[in-house]
């Protein structure tokens, strides 16, 4: 043990000039390969310190289970040499009486990737292959070898490393028994849909059918997106034909991929005869494809439709719970169609298909501009009820339209079911509902909802007061008061 630790205390980086900087040395060739890791600062004191940390933890002639335990508990919390993890890693290989295990190679594999070293992941992936796992010396790989390429695959695939990804994966290969998983072959696929490589997204494909691996769900997923990427939306197709004929099932990603896909393609009625077919299969709808249906139909302008197919699918009970039409009802209403957006609005509801706070709220202005202020007062009503709240902004500019029409006595009905549900008035709306009152005459209501305004703390004074009640007596002459 003492030998290994002045090897290593060699092999420790010196300070250099300026001292902020150094570049330690790379493991022997018949070692771990091992690129620099980042620039760092080791004074003498410190090393000295790091032999000392290392003495004290791990004892001679240390397991790799023992390593682990430093590496994992004592060495990765540490303050001052946590950044040595690979470097300590690649010393212990050095000693003759240890040999890295598959627990080891994990741990670093994982180390490496979270921190996005991904130089020094692709030369410790090559070292695990020239010297495997103690598991491996047997006629079979060692079983922990897959899951360890699969979490370097994932990461490489996730910053777009597509070739650190190609050679681990061909490194892999020869490493296990047998063939990759299906499982590696998605990840290396949905790698380069990600990065738009076509030509590579089928080749690999290709090369899985090759191996008499079974492709999934998710395989033919990333295949159709791949595609529909591209263009190809008549390939998508052929692979989403190709998908069922292998007794692959399709789901909800699928559809929603070759919707979106045909909609890009200006192929409207595929779309929708996806989502009948949707229908026909028993696949449920998700938020996702009833947004792409809308949103896709309603930037043609075919809004009217979109309406159909909406209401269509809610009395199927298509529709998921929470799917909001917030957009279908601004399209109707941007279109000055604020009757059918009510009526899509009702219907919908009336099936179960209760709206959002902003769908209600829009379509309540949208009404309030044409001059619908009953509708309006209703829907604000049922929503409240339903406990639905509005913004203040959206309510007292109803409470102001029912004020202005002589409905001073309802407006101030709405009030107290807004409070009573949790939307406290506020000034503004007090100030309204008083000159509703005073252009009615009606001064002893008036005088009432002043005195809940004094309580409130909404008239600063005893003046603002008194200008209120005067506007009272004289039947509004102060009603744009503030």
């Amino acid at each position: 043990m003492k030998m290994a630790m002045n090897k290593l205390r060699n092999t420790l980086p010196k300070p250099l000039h300026p001292p902020s900087q150094f570049t330690p040395p790379t493991a022997s060739p018949n070692l771990i390969p091992s690129t620099p890791i980042p620039t760092l600062s080791l004074a003498n004191t410190s090393h000295h310190q790091l032999h000392q940390f290392l003495k004290a933890h791990l004892t001679p002639s240390f397991t790799p289970q023992d390593l682990l335990i430093f590496l994992k508990n004592k060495l990765h919390y540490h303050p001052k040499f946590s950044h040595f993890d690979l470097h300590i890693f690649t010393w212990a290989a050095t000693i003759d009486s240890f040999r890295h295990d598959h627990s080891t190679y994990e741990w670093m594999v994982k180390t490496l990737a979270i921190t996005d070293r991904f130089d020094d992941l692709h030369s410790l992936l090559q070292g695990m292959v020239s010297n495997p796992c103690p598991c491996s010396d047997g006629i079979f790989s060692c079983p922990r070898s897959e899951p360890i390429f699969r979490f370097a695959l994932n990461a490489f695939c996730r910053v777009g490393r597509l070739e650190d990804a190609e050679i681990a994966f061909a490194s892999m290969r020869r490493m296990i028994d047998g063939k990759p998983s299906v499982a590696m072959y998605n990840i290396l696929i949905n790698g380069y849909v990600k990065c738009r490589e076509h030509e590579k997204v089928m080749t690999v494909y290709e090369k899985m059918i090759k191996d008499r691996v079974k492709p999934d769900v998710f395989t033919f997923n990333s295949l159709i997106s791949s595609c529909c990427r591209n263009s190809q939306f008549g390939l998508a197709l052929e692979m989403f034909k190709e998908m069922k004929d292998k007794g692959c099932s399709p789901n909800v990603v699928s559809f929603n991929t070759l919707i979106k896909g045909s909609f890009r393609d200006r192929k409207f009625e595929e779309g929708i005869g996806m989502a009948y077919e949707m229908l026909e299969l028993g696949c449920e709808f998700s938020n996702v494809t009833c947004e792409i249906l809308v949103d896709g139909l309603c930037r043609e302008g075919r809004v009217l439709e979109a309406c159909d197919l909406l209401i269509y699918f809610s009395g199927k009970g298509a529709l998921p719970n929470g799917f909001d039409y917030f957009c279908l009802i601004e399209a109707l209403c941007g279109e000055e169609n604020v009757d059918r957006a009510l009526e899509l609005l009702d219907q919908l509801w009336r099936k179960g298909n209760a709206p959002s706070s902003i769908a209600c709220t829009t379509l309540i202005e949208g009404l309030r501009r044409f001059g619908k202020t009953e509708e309006a007062f209703q829907l604000m009503e049922k929503m409240l009820r339903e406990g639905i709240l509005p913004d203040s902004v959206t309510c007292n500019c109803l409470l102001q339209d029912l004020c202005e029409v002589g409905r001073s006595f309802e407006a101030n009905k709405l009030r107290l079911l807004a409070s009573s549900k949790g939307l406290d008035s506020d000034g503004m709306t007090f100030n309204i509902l008083v000159n509703g009152y005073s252009r009615e005459g009606k001064r002893k209501e008036g005088k009432r909802l002043l005195d809940e305004m004094l309580d409130l703390g909404f008239i600063p004074d005893l003046a603002s007061y008194n200008r209120l009640m005067n506007g009272l007596s004289n039947g509004g002459s102060s009603h744009q008061h503030k």
